[in-house]
């Protein structure tokens, strides 16, 4: 059976988790976000939270649904663990990862949203596309020549240039005074 999909307005996000819970849609299974701050219309971080119907009936087997919302950059969403206590972890690593806010954030510990992955001090969201990959910064990425390109770096002038998310342009290190990507 395919499973629902149901994009609401970050305003409905719990009211709709609620309704799908009392639709029978009892077990959270996981939350994450996908980073579309780079969207031409409405950008901002995309949360996505999938339950499941653990009940299947002679007619069908388990259902699911991906419930979608689209946060604004750094506006807080409310948090899902009021319904689910199983959604703290995943709230958590979403904070860490992406910078998502969780409004209303309870994992009974009463320390609110913390750090889950991640080493003490790390700073940044590792996930966003904004964020720079200090092992692209240092070594060239595999894919950033083109077939034909070769070393003189005189490709193809039909073919736009890839960059991958996380790997610095060329200039990268020198606008901050740095020469040849060192301090």
């Amino acid at each position: 059976m395919p499973e629902e999909r149901v994009t609401v307005p970050r305003e409905r996000w719990v009211e709709q988790a609620r309704s799908a819970r009392a639709d029978g849609y009892a077990f959270f299974d996981w939350l994450s976000a996908v980073d579309e701050t780079d969207a031409a219309t409405d950008p901002g971080m995309e949360v996505v939270a999938r339950l499941v119907d653990p009940r299947p009936t002679p007619e069908r087997d388990r259902r699911s649904m991906l419930l979608r919302t689209r946060v604004p950059e750094g506006e807080p969403l409310a948090s899902l663990t009021g319904l689910f206590a199983g959604a703290a972890w995943c709230e958590r690593e979403t904070f860490e990862m992406f910078g998502v806010l969780f409004d209303g954030f309870d994992d009974g510990t009463g320390q609110g949203l913390r750090p889950l992955l991640l080493p003490e001090g790390f700073e940044g969201n590792p996930l966003r596309k904004s964020f720079v990959l200090a092992s692209r910064a240092t070594k060239p990425w595999p894919g950033g020549k083109e077939p034909g390109e070769g070393r003189s770096g005189a490709g193809s002038p039909s073919r736009r240039r890839v960059q991958a998310p996380g790997v610095p342009g060329p200039d990268w290190g020198r606008e901050h005074g740095q020469e040849d990507g060192r301090e």
